[in-house]
């Protein structure tokens, strides 16, 4: 027999499950883990009015000094330009807000012109093997850590107004069709315009066209799709392509379109 202190007060008092790390990290608990990342942010977004984003796309490899550093340059103006107009809108909530996965290359770039306008920025960040760390651009109160890719990928499509894809690799391809298949599938309720920035890279690297040609997407799915090749160009497009209606809700989440319940 033990005679332990330890163990006696462990029966007598044990801890509330919502208290338990132990439990909140098993397998059981996942569903909880999943629902906190829903939560957790909408709690935080709707305590500072953010009421929808403009999301910016593009490597983390991509560094300032580069071969493609003009990338970076450029996506840190435009995020400027992008929070500028923000800070110029008559509304109860805070419209049009850059945001990123929070991690180097054009997430940081994007953050970073934001601060240079001395506005507010979001960073989706997200555990990854190789350490994906948030930039310092990011504001404090809007830097978020996510586990799981989808409630991460959630948060992208839900707030956000537009989508401005950089130049990147898998992980930005997989984001951009993403979000154009929402689009295509008319599975939100308001348009999703997706802005690929750097027309020679996108086209280089996806035929859009031959897609259309050979029947695999609607040759109207192509009007999903802007380029732009300049800061100036990208924001033209996005005050064209955006509402600016000042009854904005905080936050102005996008509702999912279900299908017709066929009399069931």
């Amino acid at each position: 027999m033990t005679d332990s202190t330890d163990d006696d007060d462990s029966i007598l008092n044990p801890p509330l499950a919502y208290r338990s790390h132990e439990f909140l990290d098993s397998d059981q608990a996942r569903p909880i883990r999943i629902l906190a990342e829903y939560l957790q942010p909408m709690e935080v977004f709707e305590q500072e009015k953010i009421s929808d984003t403009i999301v910016f796309f593009g490597s983390a490899r991509l560094t300032e000094d580069g071969p493609l550093g003009r990338y970076y340059a450029e996506a840190r103006e435009l995020a400027r330009l992008v929070t500028a107009w923000s800070q110029s809108l008559l509304s109860p909530a805070q419209r049009f807000i850059v945001t990123t996965g929070g991690g180097p290359g054009i997430m940081e770039a994007a953050n970073r012109g934001a601060c240079d306008a001395h506005g507010r920025s979001i960073g989706l960040n997200i555990g990854l093997p190789h350490e994906q760390r948030p930039n310092p651009y990011i504001t404090r109160r809007l830097s978020f850590q996510f586990h799981y890719f989808f409630m991460r990928k959630l948060w992208f499509a839900y707030l956000a107004r537009a989508i401005v894809a950089f130049p990147g690799g898998f992980g930005t391809l997989d984001e951009v069709f993403e979000l154009l298949t929402l689009g295509q599938t008319h599975k939100l309720e308001r348009p999703l315009p997706v802005i690929l920035y750097g027309r020679d890279y996108w086209n280089e690297i996806i035929n859009f066209e031959a897609m259309a040609r050979h029947g695999m997407i609607a040759r109207e799915d192509l009007a999903l799709i802007h380029f732009a090749d300049r800061p100036d160009e990208a924001l033209a497009l996005l005050k064209k392509l955006c509402s600016e209606t000042p009854q904005a809700q905080a936050p102005s989440i996008a509702k999912s379109v279900r299908p017709a319940s066929r009399g069931l």
